[in-house]
């Protein structure tokens, strides 16, 4: 199971490829991701070492038939790299949430989520809220998952604007400060007609 490359209005998403280095290391560095206890060439160093891992984990993951988890390219519609756009798995106590259950005492359960981040210079165009349109369309139709969540953290109006656009329910965490669990973004699966 693989996903393809998918093809928007306004965006493009698609598997990232070792000459992606540079522009993923910018990003990480543009939006203050790095390590800033390390030099450049190191963080660099770490950013070859993660995209190596992610590249391999689309064989493996395919070859285990798991979803197709991990970070994509987003790209304009001059084919630039304008960020990264992701499956990822979440871990958390999600039937704490009001909409999931409001039960306090919950255990943590996994969940398919989003991750999104773009390079500053591309902010507030709705590109993150539309490549993470096109993988939500597509983990619903050929994963025939129930729900997709998303989680940022209270202050990231940002991120939860795109979690509106994309039509996410909102959630705040009823419980003590979680990084990531703080805000919750809740998109169920389309109504079957």
């Amino acid at each position: 199971m693989r996903l393809p490359r998918l093809e928007g209005h306004q965006v493009a998403v698609r598997p990232l490829e070792a000459s992606d280095l540079q522009a993923c290391h910018d990003l990480y560095n543009e939006i203050g991701w790095s390590d800033s206890a390390l030099g450049e060439a190191e963080n660099l160093a770490l950013r070859r070492d993660w995209l190596d891992w992610t590249l391999r984990s689309y064989d493996q993951l395919a070859a285990l038939h798991q979803p197709p988890y991990g970070e994509r390219a987003i790209l304009d519609s001059d084919q630039r790299f304008v960020g990264l756009v992701g499956i990822v798995p979440r871990l958390e106590p999600f039937e704490r949430l009001p909409g999931l259950g409001g039960r306090p005492e919950a255990r943590r359960t996994p969940e398919v989520g989003l991750f999104w981040a773009v390079r500053p210079a591309f902010q507030g165009r709705g590109y993150a809220a539309a490549a993470a349109g096109l993988i939500s369309a597509w983990l619903f139709e050929t994963l025939g998952l129930a729900r997709i969540l998303a989680g940022t953290e209270a202050d990231n109006a940002a991120s939860i604007g795109v979690m509106r656009r994309l039509g996410m329910r909102i959630e705040p965490n009823p419980g003590p400060p979680s990084p990531g669990f703080d805000v919750t973004g809740i998109l169920e699966a389309p109504k079957e007609p």
